[in-house]
């Protein structure tokens, strides 16, 4: 699994949900499918009216979510940014192209209210829900960073186990200290929540 993958794997979802956040704080979510997708950055189309271009022109950042038949959560954290005044026509007419029922929403001159939105920096999260045990990894696209997350077990450990017993993903490995396997951890905090000697912490 890569970045390039993933973006791969929204575009078979096709249909995204685009979370912002409005100008009280209230969490906005809706889905969006006028999307182009290059190896390393997406493009979509939103209209200038509307309350979601607003909120990306006033701050930008934006978290995509897809999800898979196959029970992968695919979720992308980055800022989105209007391309040049130059490139609008091209990445807009190439969005109607493989878009079709675009030209029904925004018949022959209309769609000039779109504006084209670019992302080509940010984190993705990739968790697969269908594997045993789970799987997740975190990867960049441009100049994205990934920011730490889960849980981590210091050098107060003292071997009891405890942690072991409670990992519903048994993905807890000995060792001094024991060991998370990151990539099979479902951030569920059990292990935290029943140390006896408060050795695991969160990260981040």
């Amino acid at each position: 699994m890569d970045a390039k993958t993933c973006l791969q794997k929204l575009q078979y979802v096709g249909v995204l949900a685009f979370a912002t956040v409005d100008e009280h704080g209230n969490p906005q979510v809706r889905n969006i499918s006028a999307i182009h997708y290059e190896p390393d950055a997406i493009y979509f189309f939103t209209a200038r009216g509307k309350d979601f271009c607003q909120q990306l022109l006033s701050d930008g950042r934006v978290q995509i979510l897809g999800y898979t038949r196959y029970k992968e959560m695919i979720r992308l954290s980055a800022k989105a940014v209007p391309v040049p005044q130059e490139e609008q026509k091209h990445w807009m007419d190439v969005i109607f192209q493989e878009q079709l029922y675009l030209s029904n929403v925004y018949p022959g001159d209309t769609r000039e209210i779109g504006i084209i939105f670019a992302i080509k920096d940010g984190a993705l999260e990739y968790f697969h829900l269908g594997v045993n045990p789970i799987f997740r990894e975190s990867y960049v696209i441009g100049q994205g960073r990934i920011a730490p997350k889960g849980y981590e077990i210091t050098d107060s450990c003292i071997g009891c186990e405890t942690c072991v017993q409670h990992c519903p993903q048994r993905c807890i490995q000995p060792g001094g200290p024991f060991v998370i396997a990151q990539e099979h951890c479902l951030h569920c905090g059990n292990c935290y929540e029943n140390c006896p000697v408060q050795a695991i912490r969160k990260k981040g």
